[in-house]
């Protein structure tokens, strides 16, 4: 978030699958979904946010711009490939390809335990919510 909000002129806001609905996705201009992957899908809440807001938000916010930031254990891509597919059935347009982190966690130890963003991925996560921010302000998108 401190990425786009470093845009001067773009609002964003900040929200939790679970607090988030349609009428957010209605107010909204452009969308970074960011989600853990677990069992090589979204997370639970994130994939209740999409069955939530899925019909409301048809057919009223295509063309906008989404990017997509996926955590993960071990690979990340089967939950950024479901948000994509959702992304096209709402026709939004991918500003970038998916950030995908991977902690690298494969022990039940390491699954459990809380997990620590390096620098660089944080630094790359910033970058992609300044970019989407910067697309909006100059309307790129």
């Amino acid at each position: 978030m401190r990425g786009a909000q470093a845009e001067s002129g773009v609002r964003t806001q900040l929200l939790n699958a679970v607090d988030a609905g349609p009428g957010h996705l209605l107010a909204a201009d452009g969308y970074l979904f960011a989600t853990p992957e677990n069992l090589a899908a979204v997370a639970g809440l994130m994939k209740d946010f999409f069955d939530r807001c899925y019909y409301p938000a048809l057919d009223h916010i295509q063309g906008r711009p989404y990017a997509t930031m996926v955590c993960a254990g071990s690979d990340g891509h089967n939950a950024a490939r479901q948000i994509a597919r959702i992304a096209t059935g709402w026709r939004l347009r991918a500003a970038a390809e998916p950030l995908i982190v991977c902690t690298h966690a494969q022990t039940p130890e390491q699954i459990l335990a809380p997990k620590h963003i390096g620098a660089s991925d944080l630094r790359s996560a910033e970058e992609l919510g300044a970019a989407l921010a910067a697309g909006l302000s100059l309307g790129v998108f």
